[in-house]
């Protein structure tokens, strides 16, 4: 076979190209399969890796579980017993005229429906030294092995962003014994999820537990002497470390889609059936930009469960099945080292809207409800894990507060009770303002 020649598959069904075998991709794979026993389904692995789930990598630096609990299936043969071939293979680019994805070694695969499902990219610092041994990154499997065999006990770790990602790995490296410094370009904790003061207590926790926490600077270059590097600060002051960790946030995987015809802003543009502007052509998780349930804006909500539930929506697309989003949303919940912090939902607030807080510095807990009207758009908490369920389904629901709106401002906590009344009719209000 010539080195461009296409790959075609026998008459046994609609063949199904998949690219990126995450969690997205792994459950559009799964649903085919369901809805179409005679379907042929390639899902295209570009990380050389049996599929895995990256929010499991933080466990895995942790210690919590052993390499094989990453995966999201641990039987290795779970993929050829349900009759999906699985490529280790990246996607180079795609025809859409002529219903081809061009991989990176030169073959093509023809497909009749193509889900694209690449997920994010490690965003790069640009600057000096960051080719340099003992800098990496934390996004992938590959990462974690690497952090894992260099690092040891004692090791000073500076790491550069303290967004989602960055705060999730802080309990494994300090689990592998670390001294870690944390620098912050914009003086806030997961400043993307959380408001300021919430932001500030999240700082002060990690500070009480030995992470020496640096706001309003960032790296300006990276040099090695020896076995230590050396990190010079925008500040002028050097750091020495044995072990740098750029976390600055992700992208959208789309190289490969350039010149495709695919409509793409920050994210690959999709509409409500996870379709894009190339005919037979899907997309879903963290590469697109769907429409949120609560602003109707089309953005992109990088979370696993919008993933999943846009792989299967996806799935039933592209076996004609006519399936509707009813839109994603925004949820974000974090384990700083223990302490439990949460945004739904338009948790900035909204233009003209009124909002209800609470903070308790002492106890590390703080919580904030968005209103628009009379209608709850938004949340953030921390130290909230009870029910917290409550404030997503009145955000999701868009129910009209009526009185509970005063009942809530007056006492941010009965976010459980107004749901218990608004969802199940029941009239807890009299009860509510007893305790207010």
């Amino acid at each position: 076979m010539s080195e461009n020649a296409v790959v075609t598959f026998p008459d046994s069904g609609l063949r199904h190209v998949i690219i990126g075998a995450g969690t997205a991709g792994v459950a559009a794979a799964e649903t085919l399969r369901q809805l179409d026993p005679r379907a042929v389904i390639t899902l295209l692995d570009g990380e050389g890796e049996q599929p895995y789930s990256r929010m499991a990598i933080p466990y895995l630096l942790a210690g919590q579980i052993a390499e094989e609990g990453v995966r999201i299936h641990r039987d290795p043969d779970h993929y050829r017993k349900n009759r999906i071939d699985l490529l280790t293979q990246r996607a180079q680019s795609i025809d859409g005229k002529a219903h081809v994805v061009t991989l990176a070694d030169g073959r093509q695969l023809a497909y009749d429906r193509l889900l694209i499902a690449t997920g994010s990219t490690p965003n790069r610092e640009p600057v000096k030294g960051i080719e340099l041994p003992g800098v990496h990154t934390c996004w992938t499997l590959n990462d974690a092995r690497t952090i894992l065999a260099h690092i040891k006990r004692g090791a000073r770790v500076v790491q550069m962003g303290a967004g989602f990602v960055g705060c999730i790995i802080l309990h494994g490296l300090l689990s592998q014994g670390a001294k870690l410094t944390v620098l912050i370009r914009s003086g806030r904790m997961v400043s993307r999820m959380m408001p300021p003061a919430a932001s500030a207590m999240i700082q002060r926790w990690c500070e009480a537990r030995g992470v020496v926490v640096m706001g309003r600077t960032q790296t300006r270059r990276i040099d090695r002497q020896g076995d230590e590097l050396r990190i010079t600060l925008t500040t002028g002051e050097v750091l020495p470390a044995d072990i740098y960790l750029s976390v600055v946030g992700v992208t959208p995987s789309l190289k490969f889609v350039e010149g495709s015809g695919i409509d793409v802003d920050t994210g690959i543009v999709v509409d409500d059936g996870m379709r894009t502007s190339l005919p037979d052509v899907y997309a879903a998780g963290d590469v697109v930009e769907a429409r949120d349930c609560v602003s109707g804006r089309s953005q992109i909500n990088a979370i696993q469960p919008n993933a999943v539930e846009q792989g299967r929506l996806a799935a039933h697309n592209m076996v004609g099945q006519t399936t509707e989003s009813a839109g994603s949303f925004a949820c974000n919940v974090l384990d700083t080292l223990g302490l439990i912090s949460s945004s739904f939902g338009q948790w900035q607030g909204s233009a003209g809207g009124d909002s209800a807080v609470l903070e308790d510095t002492e106890h590390f807990r703080y919580l904030n409800l968005q209103f628009e009207d009379d209608v709850l758009v938004g949340a953030s908490s921390i130290g909230y894990t009870e029910h917290i369920g409550a404030m997503r389904g009145l955000i999701v629901g868009r129910h009209h507060l009526g009185h509970w709106k005063d009942a809530l401002k007056a006492n941010p906590t009965r976010f459980a009770e107004a749901y218990i009344a608004l969802v199940e009719h029941r009239d807890l209000f009299s009860h509510a303002t007893s305790q207010a």
